[in-house]
Order: structure tokens, then sequence, then C-alpha cells
């Protein structure tokens, strides 16, 4: 037995799939399948209950996998540890992001990062906030930048900022020319939304005072996968949508025939928070990220102060 077949092991009940298993390992499929069969052959035991078409966790597979997660948060932890001694503010620091923050944010802070830190690579990852805390979780991440409160007792979070949403609309609408924007014209828009699973989509159904999807209008079936398909709908006239502040920065606030107006309304925000394992021993890493991002946005958001380390 040996961390390299426990990984195997971990990734094969996260996945499910024997072929994408092998791909995440680097491995081929055989070597990943003759590796599990060997272990469970020393073990005498079975882990994988496997079919044509589905592989599961056999009961003691289950139990024993929990085991070999911890496992490798040890191992993991020990590297980390090694690394922090001696420079926390070098080697890889892999973060993710969801994609409605990532292409406003990371900008503002790649090049004040490097100058900072200059021997810490960032490597970043972008995708909706449920996939970056099981990545957290398997070790695959060091922090992650969400929008949404992470309770969780194995996770912290250092809150950074809170980020109001801005209304955009066509140009022509019937708000147009309404001085002030209330929860109660919100709740009569042709509202697009993003796919369910983007934590933006529900953020933006909160604010607009609706309990469940809109059907309402010519896209009212609509589920997009990105921001930036949404405003070119707006743009063409098919609803509206709400922004977060740090969007309307973006090229489409220039001649997309888009009109953005900020909303003077209570609670229309998000808190960006940057969300970590308790046992990260890189905790260097994370403060200074995180001084970066705060001293480089723009005044459209609201710091929040970080408490100094003890």
């Amino acid at each position: 037995m040996n961390l390299r077949d426990l990984k195997y092991v971990m990734t094969l009940a996260e996945t499910r799939h024997f072929g994408r298993a092998a791909e995440r390992c680097f491995v081929s499929q055989p070597t990943l399948s003759g590796q599990i069969k060997k272990l469970e052959s020393e073990l005498g035991v079975t882990l994988f209950e496997r079919t044509r078409r589905s592989v599961e966790l056999t009961a003691i597979g289950a139990l024993i996998v929990d085991h070999v997660r911890k496992i490798m948060e040890q191992a993991d932890a020990i590297g980390q540890l090694a690394q922090a001694y001696h420079d926390p503010l070098s080697g890889p620091f892999r973060v993710g992001v969801i994609p409605t923050l990532s292409p406003y944010l990371i900008p503002f802070i790649i090049l004040p990062l490097k100058k900072r830190s200059p021997n810490l690579q960032l490597v970043l990852s972008e995708e909706i906030t449920e996939r970056l805390i099981q990545r957290l979780r398997n070790h695959e991440l060091d922090a992650a930048m969400v929008a949404t409160a992470v309770e969780a007792a194995d996770l912290d979070a250092i809150p950074l900022f809170d980020e109001p949403f801005w209304l955009a609309h066509p140009r022509g609408h019937s708000l147009y020319t309404k001085d002030e924007i209330s929860r109660q014209d919100l709740e009569q828009l042709d509202l697009l939304l993003l796919a369910e699973g983007h934590c933006l989509a529900g953020q933006v159904m909160e604010v607009c005072g609706l309990k469940e999807r809109p059907f309402r209008g010519e896209m009212g079936d609509l589920q997009a996968a990105s921001l930036e398909t949404l405003l070119q709908l707006v743009g063409a006239g098919l609803g509206s949508t709400l922004v977060p502040a740090l969007a309307t920065r973006g090229a489409w606030m220039t001649d997309a025939g888009i009109i953005a107006r900020k909303l003077n309304i209570p609670g229309a925000e998000r808190r960006v928070s940057l969300v970590f394992r308790q046992s990260f021993p890189r905790i260097g890493a994370l403060q200074v990220f995180a001084q970066v991002i705060r001293e480089h946005l723009p005044n459209t958001v609201r710091l929040i102060d970080i408490p100094a380390p003890d």
C-alpha cells in the first residue's frame, strides 16, 4: 500500500469512472485498474462494485475511502508545512474563482501580486462554487474566492469586500426615465438569469424578491452559462438582469445598447470571501493574496477590514 495507490482509490471514488480517474491521475486506464485490483487483493476486500455502466463503492469501500481521504490530507499537509518552513510566499498557490468574479477581478491583481511576491506562482481555476468547495476539500485547491457563505467545520474564510448589484436593462426600457429603482420595479422585470448552479442566479432572485425562477418574456426559459451571454441578450432588447459592480467595468458598458443603473436597495449586494481549509499551513500566502486584492479594488465595492494576524 502506498500513497499513489491511495490517490487512485480516492480519485475513482470521486469520479465513479475509470477513464476519468485515470485521466486525472495522468496514467493509463489499465494501469489504474490494475493497481486498484492489486490493492483490493492485498486488503482482501472489494472496494468497488463494477458493472458495464457504473462504478460504485462497496460498503467497506466507503469506510476505507474516508480514511484514505484523511491520509491524503495529512500527506499534503506535510508537503505544505515543509514548503511553508522555507518560504510560504513561494511555489504554486492554487486559487479557484467563480466565473462571475474571475474575469473582472483577476486583471486588477495579477501584476501587483507578482510584484509583491515574485516567487509565488498563482494557479487559477474558474468553476462554480459547489465544484470549487469540493476541489478545496480534495486538496486540489489551496483557496477559493466565492460569493456565498460557506459554513463548514473544516473550512474558514477571510471576508474581502461587499459587491453591490447594478441593474442592466436595454435602451428604451420603461425604467429608463425613472430616477430611483425600487424592489417592486425589479419584481416586474423580464429577468434573465444564469443557469442553476451559479450562485449569482439565486442572489439575483433574492434581490428581486423571487421565490422561483421566472418564466416571463421571450427568453423566460433561458439558463445561460455566462454573464457575457446575458448581457448580449440585454443589449439585444430581450430582457434585463442584475450584474455585480466589478462587471460594470467590462467592454459592454461602452456601446452595447445597455443602460447600467446603480441600485440603492438594502441588501442588493453579495459578499466575496477567500475560503480555505483550516489545516492549510501557508497562512502567509493567504494574507498576502487577500491584502493585494484589498489594495487594488476599484471604489465600486466596499472593503471589509481584515483583522491583524495574531
